[in-house]
């Protein structure tokens, strides 16, 4: 049997397909600042269901985005970082800050009226 070619329209679909929807870029962009655990990346993203943070994790991790690494102790330890693929994000990450925090000023005029206090944010 013969695999099946898979066909874009054009190559920012692929990019979509791996870090596109709503929590992907925000995990990245996390990450860029080190190595998270999952309780890390909850508290910094508290509208993420605990569910849908892991299926965030696993796709990017299967799709070889971040590392997973896990300590063999009690209780168990996970920490997530960008792989060395996934820091070639960062440059693509930046740039949709940029944007945003642009458009962001255009909409409302004051970035920090609807930006969280974060340190992504300064």
């Amino acid at each position: 049997m013969t695999a099946v070619q898979k066909k874009y329209n054009i190559s920012v679909e692929a990019t979509l397909e791996v870090i596109g929807g709503k929590w992907k870029c925000v995990i990245l962009c996390h990450l860029t600042h080190g190595k998270k655990r999952t309780s890390d990346l909850k508290r910094l993203m508290p509208g993420i269901t605990q569910k849908m943070l892991i299926q965030q994790l696993k796709e990017l991790a299967d799709d070889g985005i971040i590392n997973r690494i896990s300590y063999n102790q009690v209780p168990p330890k996970v920490e997530y970082e960008l792989s060395e693929y996934g820091d070639s994000l960062k440059s693509i990450l930046t740039m949709l800050c940029e944007w945003g925090e642009t458009h962001i000023i255009k909409e409302y005029g004051d970035k920090y009226a609807v930006l969280e206090d974060s340190i992504l944010n300064h």
